[in-house]
């Protein structure tokens, strides 16, 4: 029969009698070797080219005996070209696609995300702060604010998002008091921590240090170079990423890829390993040096070199961010996308409220919350007890605040009366770990036995 396609040949030589119908008999014409050996050439042409002559590649042994076959599906709806990764992935690593054909070693889907609250779902300080000059955690949770000097802005847990991205939340920053002329020492800084003990599969300071990469998603109204900056707090040394906002009142998704340190580890316990810093405001003491492309030294003027913008210069700047991922490798992956319980829980080692989700501080935390408070108990001698076993273990032994349902002090509530009483904050005493919070006031301003609730917040925040 004609021989079409490679695989059409016989393996043994004597047996291929003909090429594409053409005679490869001996004594035939030089015309026919001719057109066998252009015949020929045409299946090699068609087999480099990808395009017919094969539907197994098989890779055979060095003895011959056994082989490893690539197969193309029974039917392929479209021609793909995958483009393989330069060199060999980690241990414990996959290859991944781009979604357009070209893969690379990455690590495996799920539980790869180092960024706690990613999608911004979990806000338990509340959901907006307004008049917001100075740092600290505003609204979103584990996401960190660095401000001085750089205008006054409101924070919140807003519902702008990405189209078609899973996303439910962005975290919303609103100039309301613009800085146009900033100051040397002005900044604004959005700061992330993590700890370094979850950081030890990095393998930082070794000749193995893994690189890192960041994504998220970035909607603001001001175009132009914003810097990332990454520390490691042990070694106090920086490396610095950029990244531009094209357009204008649009969702961007953002991609930046760090080397890994070879030269310095991170600390293995529970203080900071590594923070992320996103510049969005800087005055000279900050962008006067240049952003570091490999690990250095921290310099101070190096933190926000490559920063073009000032996002504290006009009351009509916003940005929005989401979807924050950090991930080991050089690849994006798709978004980690991780349940509201799983992510309180992650957060709740962090900060913890006896109060709802969502509701701040400021707001009068009314009896119908009180079921989430700690159970005190009253007694003849003024001596009120009360102890509350804390939902997840928190990072460290926790810096205590007692709040009460009318102010900020000084009160707790009767359940049976449905009033507040009095409540001395002089002589009591507060014994906390990170699993437990116990508590005993020895005049509470009440004689009579019967429970009573009171809220309290924790903060064991890196």
């Amino acid at each position: 029969m004609a021989k079409d396609k490679l695989t059409d040949y016989d393996s043994t030589a004597s047996g291929n009698l003909d090429v594409g119908g053409i005679s490869v008999a001996e004594g035939m014409l030089p015309s026919g070797v001719n057109n066998a050996i252009r015949e020929q050439m045409s299946h090699l042409a068609d087999f480099a080219a990808g395009t017919s002559g094969v539907d197994v590649l098989k890779l055979q042994d060095d003895t011959d005996t056994n082989s490893i076959k690539l197969q193309a599906p029974a039917s392929v709806t479209a021609t793909t070209t995958f483009t393989l990764p330069d060199g060999d992935g980690a241990s414990g690593q996959a290859m991944i696609t781009d979604g357009a054909g070209t893969l690379s070693w990455a690590a495996p889907y799920g539980n790869r995300n180092l960024i706690i609250n990613g999608a911004m779902q979990v806000v338990q300080r509340g959901t907006s702060a307004t008049g917001i000059t100075g740092g600290g955690f505003h609204t979103v949770d584990r996401l960190n604010n660095l401000l001085t000097s750089a205008g006054t802005w409101t924070f919140s847990q807003d519902t702008d998002v990405p189209s078609g991205q899973g996303f439910s939340y962005s975290n919303k920053r609103q100039c309301t008091t613009a800085n146009a002329s900033l100051g040397s020492g002005s900044y604004f800084v959005d700061y992330y921590s993590i700890e370094g003990q979850d950081l030890q599969q990095l393998a930082f300071g070794t000749s193995s240090a893994k690189s890192l990469t960041l994504s998220f998603w970035v909607k603001t109204n001001k175009t132009g170079t914003y810097q990332i900056t990454f520390t490691t707090a042990s070694a106090s040394k920086s490396i610095g990423s950029s990244y531009t906002v094209n357009a204008a009142n649009t969702w961007e998704k953002k991609t930046l890829t760090i080397v890994g340190d070879t030269a310095s580890g991170i600390v293995n316990d529970n203080t900071v390993g590594l923070t992320i810093e996103m510049w969005y405001a800087a005055g000279t003491d900050f962008n006067s040096g240049t952003m570091p492309t490999a690990w250095e030294a921290r310099v101070t003027a190096d933190r926000a070199a490559a920063l073009t913008v000032n996002l504290a210069d006009s009351t009509s700047n916003y940005l929005n961010i989401t979807g924050l991922q950090l991930e080991v490798g050089e690849q994006a992956t798709p978004f980690e996308h991780r349940s509201f319980g799983d992510e309180l829980a992650r957060c709740q080692r962090y900060y913890y409220q006896t109060w709802p989700v969502g509701v701040s501080t400021s707001t009068d935390l009314t009896a119908d919350n009180y079921d989430l408070g700690v159970m005190m108990h009253i007694n003849d001698s003024k001596i009120m007890l009360g102890n509350k076993s804390l939902p997840v273990t928190m990072r460290a032994s926790p810096s205590v605040t007692i709040l009460s349902p009318t102010s900020a002090s000084g009160k707790f509530w009767d359940e049976e009366s449905d009033t507040d009483l009095n409540f001395s904050t002089t002589g009591s005493q507060i014994r906390f770990s990170p699993d437990e919070i116990v508590l005993q006031e020895y005049d509470p301003g009440a004689t009579i036995r019967r429970p009573a609730w009171i809220h309290i917040f924790c903060s064991a925040e890196l």
